[in-house]
């Protein structure tokens, strides 16, 4: 499942799925939650189901409303079938809403055809003061087999308006230090898990060269993609998450060497030694191409 840019599309507009639908996304997220007036939750859903299971060449992803609406059950019911790639969940407290959910979603597929395991899990993990205290416990995904879990991505709006806090931005446009908090702890806790990062959304979907940026920091920083709010934000996603031919080139060189002498905890190159980290490295650049 690749992962550099994952388009949000309102679940009730055929208006902007027809737009997104051809906008080069990796994914696009047909949103259940906060795009979808609660008059009209009902109508996105059944839009829903006439959608995932037409063409397209992209990862079909809904983000579903939040387990403590009590509306989050109904919107897996309704879309949990085939043709539907994954969930994104928001607003969790914890690993816990993640195995909740992943409960539900076993028995949906199998009710409905779906392959036992095929719909994968995204959280959105910081989004929450009790998320914050709780992303240590995404570790124990890695030592579970049948874990869903592919993808972390993490949010300032909702945390900070659950604290209170009267902005969460720095006059020169930077996280405060709470939000850099919750961003690195994200980071970590998808290390942890064995999944990846993702980055959050880049809010002036007008501001291309800003875009450019932040995604060259975020992919410094260990991120592997990231979310988008508008079309025109992810030609300029995908070429940044995009490693250059010449660091996949690298990469394979040091898959390769390594593979040649698998003893081996050290190997050298042009003259150069590189050890297990490097190897890591190699493997998750290559990783983020389908290699």
């Amino acid at each position: 499942m690749k992962l550099r840019s994952l388009l949000f599309v309102p679940a009730d507009s055929d208006r902007k799925f027809a737009k997104a639908d051809a906008c080069g996304a990796d994914a696009l997220i047909i949103d259940l939650e906060d795009s979808v007036a609660p008059g009209r939750k009902s109508f996105a859903r059944d839009a829903v189901k006439d959608r995932v299971s037409g063409a397209h060449d992209w990862t079909f992803l809904v983000r579903i409303n939040p387990l403590e609406t009590g509306l989050a059950l109904e919107d897996l019911a309704a879309v949990v079938r085939p043709g539907l790639d994954g969930i994104v969940i928001p607003k969790v407290n914890g690993y816990q809403d993640v195995e909740r959910i992943s409960r539900h979603i076993d028995d949906l597929e199998a009710a409905t055809g779906v392959a036992a395991g095929h719909v994968k899990l995204l959280v959105v993990a910081t989004e929450t003061p009790a998320a914050m205290l709780g992303l240590a416990g995404y570790a124990t995904s890695r030592a579970t087999p049948a874990s869903r879990l592919v993808a972390m991505t993490w949010g300032a709006e909702d945390l900070s308006a659950a604290l209170g806090a009267l902005t969460n931005k720095e006059p020169n446009g930077e996280w405060t230090f709470p939000y850099q908090l919750a961003r690195a702890q994200c980071l970590f806790a998808a290390g942890a898990a064995g999944v990846v990062a993702l980055e959050t959304l880049y809010a002036d979907y007008r501001d291309q060269d800003g875009l450019a940026e932040n995604c060259r920091i975020a992919r410094r920083d260990g991120f592997v993609g990231r979310l988008a709010i508008h079309p025109d934000q992810v030609a300029i996603i995908n070429a940044c998450f995009t490693p250059p031919e010449a660091d996949l080139a690298h990469a394979r060189r040091v898959v390769a060497a390594f593979a040649g002498q698998p003893d081996a905890g050290t190997v050298g190159i042009d003259g150069k030694m590189y050890d297990r980290p490097h190897l890591v490295a190699a493997k998750r650049t290559l990783a983020s191409v389908g290699e």
